[in-house]
């Protein structure tokens, strides 16, 4: 007998077909679930049908009905106290400014400030406003929303031009003083605005230099005063209302044509129904003290201010709707654990890794187109409504409304899979649910009873400062808006608050892939 070579078999591996099959398969399980496409149908529903009914501020007579817009077409408050005169064609004013007193609040102020009332100074004391200001400025007409540019000195933040309501430059630092004046200076050139600011009226420094595009041949121009009301927040009260700020000016000077020689006040943007205390100038010689209330600044919603409804109110629906997505994301995966089928799964395709991320890319996907499409409802519903209620919507930039929309839809999705990844780390739908909501909702419904700091840190580390995404408006550092304690804006800017919410899902993404790879399934 002669031995011959045996030759083992090879052993049989187990293929998972390729990850484009996993992405079938994982996608043939979400559509073939009736409950969960149910659950996608809802989650549109409730995010765009969350506000059906927008409040009629009109009929109470709210200012929001008669909001002016600046040449931007944003929202702004222009209301000030300003002594002119006419310049016709080009020319130059020259001011020195030797000092900026106010008043501000020293306690609860009425709801509203009666022009006449002997009371309306009752609770005031000295101080100034840290955005009082009071300056030079030139603008085409004094009719609110009107283009202008303005050099002037400020409360707490120095010199500073500012112009069209939106924009502010620095210049010299420091408060003024009698001992330590700040001069300020604008020149026309047609359509050019060129403000320069000087310590001693004879060395200039150029601050900027703007356009404001149309102006008449003749333009109005002079000295102003404004002082925004003054807000201190509480934990959830607030006291606060209508300042005052003077300022000195002397040294005038005035080059090119000024036909009238003779200063005229007037309080511009002045009504029945806003926070502003009525101005007034004093001529002594070569010296003029101009007092007012207000500001010229854009009015969006806030902390004090803004007499418009903030879009975001639109997509109050997504707190509800992403309730719906976290339930969705976590039952992908917890669902196969409770069924058992998880094993097939994982036997089907041995690499758990590519498991993990077929479920995260599917999951991620489908909740992201849904929320598109709710978002999209959310806001073209949610402004019919406001505005047939007669609520004045501060508007945006369409590449806002466009970051609002795939904000909201990135933030369903990304909240989706942070569930999805808790599912794989729990096993179990119910936990992984409540705790998504906890880590993601709960913190932004707590920070409403926590005191201001505790609330800010709250909303900066957690997962809940993914709703950051939907904050509609830039921050204009000039506004007396305080946006540290400002839970409409929140800690972080968008873009930032977003991250964190990501930095979160990656973290559980990681620990879900450990986990997955170490237990039985």
């Amino acid at each position: 007998m002669t031995a011959g070579t045996v030759v083992a078999a090879p052993r049989p591996r187990v293929r998972g077909g390729g990850f484009g099959s996993l992405l079938r398969a994982e996608w043939t399980k979400f559509r073939s679930v009736r409950g969960w496409v149910i659950a996608m149908v809802v989650l549109v529903i409730v995010t765009a049908g969350f506000l059906l009914i927008g409040s009629d501020q009109c009929s109470v007579g709210n200012s929001a009905c008669t909001v002016p817009l600046g040449p931007g077409g944003e929202a702004v408050n222009d209301s000030y106290y300003l002594v002119r005169q006419p310049l016709d064609g080009n020319g130059s004013l020259t001011v020195r400014v030797t000092s900026l007193t106010g008043l501000v609040q020293a306690g609860p102020s009425p709801a509203r400030v009666r022009a006449g009332s002997g009371s309306q100074t009752a609770n005031l004391r000295r101080g100034v406003a840290p955005w009082a200001k009071a300056g030079i400025l030139i603008e085409p007409d004094t009719a609110q929303g009107a283009a202008y540019a303005a050099m002037m000195v400020t409360g707490a933040h120095g010199v500073r031009m500012q112009y069209d309501y939106t924009g502010d430059i620095a210049g010299l630092p420091g408060q003024v003083s009698a001992a330590f004046p700040r001069w300020l200076r604008l020149v026309r050139s047609g359509d050019v605005i060129t403000g320069y600011d000087s310590a001693d009226g004879t060395h200039w420094a150029r601050v900027g230099t703007v356009t404001l595009p149309g102006l008449p041949a003749t333009v109005q121009a002079g000295m102003f005063a404004a002082s925004p009301s003054y807000w201190q927040t509480a934990g959830q009260s607030g006291t606060g209302g209508p300042t005052l700020a003077t300022g000195a000016f002397d040294r005038v000077g005035l080059t090119g044509d000024w036909p009238s020689a003779a200063w005229a006040g007037a309080d511009i943007g002045a009504d029945a129904m806003s926070p502003q205390l009525p101005g007034g100038f004093r001529q002594d010689g070569g010296t003029l003290q101009v007092t007012g209330s207000g500001d010229i600044v854009p009015d969006i919603p806030g902390n004090g201010g803004g007499n418009g409804v903030n879009i975001s109110v639109a997509l109050l629906g997504t707190f509800v709707g992403l309730i719906v997505a976290v339930v969705v994301g976590a039952m992908l995966i917890t669902a196969e654990y409770r069924r058992g089928l998880i094993r097939t799964t994982l036997a089907a395709t041995p690499r758990r890794g590519q498991v993990l991320l077929a479920k995260v890319v599917v999951t991620g996907l489908v909740t992201f187109c849904t929320g598109l499409v709710a978002a999209t409802a959310a806001l073209a519903v949610g402004e019919r409504s406001l505005r047939r209620g007669g609520s004045f919507i501060d508007p945006v930039s369409t590449l806002t409304e466009v970051r609002l929309v795939a904000g909201t839809a990135a933030l369903l999705a990304v909240a989706a899979v942070l569930a999805l990844a808790l599912g794989a780390v729990a096993r179990r739908s119910a936990a992984a649910v409540t705790i998504a909501i906890m880590v993601i909702v709960a913190p932004w419904m707590l920070s409403t009873l926590l005191a201001q700091g505790a609330a800010r840190w709250l909303l900066s580390v957690t997962p809940a400062a993914g709703f950051a995404i939907q904050q509609a408006y830039p921050r204009y550092l000039q506004t007396s808006i305080d946006y540290t304690t400002d839970r409409a804006y929140g800690p972080l800017v968008p873009w930032a608050g977003f991250a964190v919410l990501c930095a979160w899902t990656l973290a559980a993404l990681t620990l879900a892939f450990f986990l997955l790879r170490r237990r039985d399934a």
